[in-house]
């Protein structure tokens, strides 16, 4: 023993103050951190189509960014968007029209009007791969009471490029590729 008392009473100490000085908050939200949430949608092809692929989601400080991987594209210029409905069947049909939250018309991403779910174009190269990124204050990512949560709507990969004016699709063409956006457990 030392003047001070017990070696381990010492280390017992820190051990309590480290123990006890975290909060019952496990996304670290009175500290200033906010939970990380994750979602995806594997792309898988339709009939007679190769594409297949991953967006992914996440979510942190008020901002969703999407990553999103493909191959077995043809090369060239494809559409990406999201749908409206988590249902991929019927060669992607049974997603319904695009995500559009704010019923407004068709456009090109960021430059008003747009549905939330035009997200754009993506370029295959000659071995058949795509990606984009892209990083949005406007979407959210399980708030299921909010119309701007991404979650459970349909990730559709189109043959054609968009062409970012005919209404309500871009002329995008055959559904070839869909994922249903699912939270990452």
């Amino acid at each position: 023993m030392t003047k001070k008392g017990h070696p381990f009473a010492v280390l017992g100490t820190c051990v309590l103050v480290v123990l006890c000085g975290c909060s019952d908050d496990v996304d670290g939200a009175s500290q200033g951190v906010k939970e990380r949430k994750r979602a995806t949608a594997e792309i898988t092809p339709s009939t007679g189509q190769s594409v297949m692929g991953l967006a992914a989601f996440t979510a942190e400080n008020g901002q969703v960014e999407l990553t999103l991987q493909l191959n077995g594209l043809k090369p060239g210029v494809h559409a990406v968007h999201i749908h409206e409905m988590p249902d991929c069947g019927m060669d992607g049909n049974n997603a319904m029209g695009h995500w559009n939250p704010t019923n407004e018309a068709h456009g090109k991403w960021g430059t008003p009007p747009f549905h939330r779910g035009d997200i754009g174009n993506v370029t295959a190269d000659a071995t058949g791969k795509a990606s984009l990124s892209l990083r949005t204050d406007l979407w959210t990512l399980g708030d299921e009471s909010s119309s701007t949560d991404v979650l459970n709507h349909a990730f559709m990969v189109h043959a054609d490029p968009d062409d970012f004016t005919t209404q309500p699709t871009g002329n995008a063409g055959a559904r070839i590729g869909c994922g249903v956006i699912k939270r990452n457990p």
